[in-house]
């Protein structure tokens, strides 16, 4: 693991220390909140890569609260970027399906 990574880990295992306390769903959400609001988008990024290669040294809630936060932002490391996103799979979704088309036969 890269050093910068070893350091993002450590601190988000730091801020997973904060929140236990208070419980898993509530440490979850503000270990989260925390990331979203005060990480820089170099560090979400990095953050997330390191997720996609498996975590490692992540603790659970830590994991468990970065991947909910990578599914959240559509694993873009700032709001605009996952705001973007988000209204592009809006708009993909509401696109209707396209019915093939069928070929009159004759009768």
């Amino acid at each position: 693991m890269h050093s910068n990574t070893q350091t993002l880990v450590r601190m988000a295992n730091d801020i997973e220390k904060f929140f236990k306390v208070q419980g898993e769903e509530r440490a979850i959400a503000g270990i989260s909140d925390h990331v979203k609001k005060f990480w820089e988008p170099r560090m979400k990024a990095q953050i997330f890569a390191h997720l996609d290669e498996g975590g490692a040294g992540l603790e659970p809630l830590t994991l468990k609260a970065l991947q909910r936060l990578k599914a959240a932002m559509h694993g873009k490391s700032t709001m605009a970027e996952a705001k973007a996103a988000a209204a592009a799979e809006a708009k993909q979704a509401e696109r209707p399906a396209q019915q093939p088309k069928v070929k009159a036969g004759k009768r």
